[in-house]
């Protein structure tokens, strides 16, 4: 199977073959480092089931906005929750 490289990883795979690349001392702690940035990379990926208690009025409200937008409720809620941790919309406490 032949992999298809972009022109950074061809650079990197030439510094490789022509040895300009050394192994260093910490070199367990450097993989054990990527290996659990992997893991909550993956775990970051997952989704959670949660129980959520909300005004039923509000409810009513974002199940007919969904149904107007062609989406499921908890996918509209879900949508908001992420734009508000991305700091795209903002809530007044």
């Amino acid at each position: 199977m032949k992999v298809i490289l972009d022109k950074y990883e061809q650079r990197v795979e030439d510094a490789l073959s022509k040895g300009e690349f050394i192994s260093t001392a910490d070199l367990a702690d450097t993989k054990q480092l990527f290996q659990e940035a992997i893991k909550n990379y993956r775990e970051l990926r997952e989704t959670k089931s949660i129980t959520l208690r909300v005004n039923k009025g509000d409810l009513i409200k974002v199940k007919a906005k969904a149904k107007r937008n062609g989406l499921a409720y908890q996918t509209l809620i879900s949508l908001l929750i992420r734009q508000y941790v991305k700091g795209e919309t903002e809530v007044v406490l």
